[in-house]
């Protein structure tokens, strides 16, 4: 075959490659926020408070930002397709197994197993990209998997809501977990690391080779450089508060508000829900542009994004259940775009800030400090819940409101942390 077919043949099957990983990663943002429409079914049939709920959805966040770091070692020395299959594999069993359960200790243990499965999966996929696309497209694919993390997060609202009322919030989950095997047996399949692989041309020759270049700063230099620096830890905060809050209301307790304080059905909470993946798809690839061309700027955006949290937080606090019902599509629409879609421009401040030979080191362990955000204040606002109201669920709006001070409380100290954030637009 000519050069020229060659080449069309790698154009061709990279298509392949990428949709596998995107359908993969759209699963970890399914998995990630999920819990937040079944909450109340699962506090129910395995009868948890609110405080063994907030752990069970703190649950998959610990084991995903600790794995953050040993993702691309492991990545390295696996092979970033084994590395995806193995662990998918484990999302998958772990999904199923959560099904299973017939009580929160067993479903705390499933959860923890599901998210170290799917924490194996970002790094991996940027890594086989560098070898399938051309570095001027590195930054549009990247933008698209992002996009379609929150259409993972849309399936998670809605879609999920009628599906656990068709077939039970088990059978549902059980689905899933064959759903993400399968995906994990089609990656092993037909996903190759590189081009070559396949007796395929790469389409240019600026990608990561895995040989370290001459003056390259070693992974344990890298972290020292990145903790000593003064101007990591107030962006490592701001991300800790306001995906804190994000994950705290996303990712679990926005359900079992919608539900308790506005009477809404499990389907019209997740259609409320479903505006969170709206605002992602929408905002995640456009603050990128609002940052380079409009306001020219990564420091203020921050700034903006936590004082929307704030104002947010206090709309919790204070008109708890006296939202008119439309606008609480309009809140959380909001709740998306400067405490989720945002973090776009964060891991760019993130990576701005050190030399290009650490940008991996940089943005791995800032990623560590949205998942420890929503990990910690996932139970604290559970056991808040349980300690201002013990008979459990349903919990009365004056105990939400109470609550969710802790939440007006994280936006005002991300809003503090970002003023002291570096500006690094226009450093690289």
């Amino acid at each position: 075959m000519s050069e020229n077919g060659e080449l069309a043949r790698t154009l061709r099957y990279r298509w392949l490659v990428f949709s596998l990983l995107a359908a993969a990663y759209l699963l970890v943002y399914f998995h990630r926020l999920c819990p937040a429409v079944v909450a109340v079914d699962l506090m129910t049939d395995l009868k948890a408070g609110g405080a063994l709920m907030g752990l069970l959805g703190s649950a998959y966040f610990y084991p995903y930002a600790l794995m953050q770091i040993p993702a691309g070692l492991l990545s390295d020395s696996w092979g970033p397709r084994r590395t995806v299959t193995v662990f998918f594999l484990l999302a998958g069993v772990a999904a199923i197994f959560f099904a299973l359960a017939t009580n929160m200790t067993w479903a705390i243990i499933a959860r923890v197993l599901v998210g170290l499965g799917v924490s194996m999966l970002f790094v991996p996929t940027m890594k086989i990209l560098t070898h399938w696309f051309r570095t001027s497209e590195f930054a549009l694919m990247t933008g698209l998997m992002m996009a379609l993390g929150g259409v993972g997060a849309l399936t998670a609202a809605s879609p999920l809501a009628y599906m656990s009322t068709l077939l039970g919030w088990r059978g549902s989950f059980a689905a899933i977990g064959v759903i993400t095997l399968v995906l994990a047996v089609a990656v092993w399949f037909f996903v190759r690391n590189k081009p070559s692989e396949l007796g395929l041309p790469e389409l240019d020759g600026q990608v990561i080779t895995g040989k370290a270049p001459a003056n390259a700063i070693g992974l344990r230099d890298g972290m020292k450089m990145v903790l000593s620096s003064r101007s990591f830890w107030p962006l490592a905060i701001w991300f800790f508060f306001t995906c804190a809050v994000f994950f705290s209301l996303g990712g679990l307790w926005g359900g079992p508000y919608l539900m308790d304080c506005y009477g809404l059905t499990k389907a019209q909470a997740g259609g409320v829900l479903s505006m969170i993946a709206v605002a992602m798809i929408i905002f995640s690839p456009l603050f990128s542009y609002l940052s380079d061309r409009v306001v020219r700027s990564r420091k203020r955006l921050l700034i903006v994004a936590a004082a929307m949290v704030s104002i947010l937080g206090a709309l919790l606090v204070w008109a708890t259940n006296d939202m008119p019902v439309w606008f609480l599509y309009v809140f959380f629409f909001l709740l998306s775009v400067f405490s989720s879609a945002i973090v776009v421009i964060g891991f760019t401040s993130a990576k701005e800030l050190f030399p290009v030979s650490i940008a991996g080191t940089s943005v791995g362990m800032v990623n560590l400090f949205p998942f420890l955000g929503g990990a910690v204040m996932q139970p604290v606002l559970g056991y808040w819940l349980d300690r201002l109201h013990p008979a459990g669920s349903p919990y009365p709006p004056e105990v939400y409101s109470q609550a969710f001070v802790a939440l007006f409380v994280s936006g005002l100290i991300a809003f503090v942390a970002a003023c002291f954030c570096k500006e690094t637009y226009g450093t690289k």
